[in-house]
């Protein structure tokens, strides 16, 4: 006689936990906003979850103007450090809190321009990284990042 056991698997419904519909003392679900504007796109700059910030892919772009940061790799991964240290300060946390990078660069052959500014701006031991080459629109850099505080 086989034996099956069933889970219930509950969903996250953004409220906080042990208030109305609070589920499995789950974390509330906070946004993190930058400066006065929004994304153009459907996305939340920052995600705070318990101990954990999501920080969504940041592009060398001022939040307030959209003005493009730099011409050069070297340049706009300044920039993109620079609005990922913004969202992280927002949320409470900062560069040495981050535990997990995934960077886009529009042409792979600059990874080492790129690394050569990323090691300058985090310390050791450095984060868990992704490098891939991808499609960007209109930028040569990108970064999205996952933080932990504790």
């Amino acid at each position: 006689m086989s034996r099956v056991t069933f889970l219930k698997i509950a969903r996250y419904d953004g409220r906080r936990p042990g208030g109305p519909g609070g589920r499995l003392g789950m974390s509330f679900r906070e946004e993190i906003k930058v400066g006065g504007s929004s994304p153009k796109g459907a996305y939340s700059r920052g995600i705070r979850l318990g101990d954990f910030l999501f920080v969504s892919g940041q592009v060398p772009r001022d939040f307030e103007t959209g003005e493009l940061l730099g011409k050069t790799v070297a340049e706009q991964t300044r920039a993109v450090v620079a609005n990922l240290s913004r969202v992280l300060e927002e949320g409470g946390m900062s560069l040495a809190s981050v535990v997990s990078v995934t960077a886009y660069l529009q042409d792979i052959g600059d990874w080492d321009a790129f690394d050569a500014v990323y090691r300058e701006l985090f310390s050791a031991p450095y984060p868990t990284r992704t490098t891939v080459g991808a499609n960007l629109h209109g930028v040569l850099v990108e970064i999205s990042a996952i933080a932990a505080s504790g």
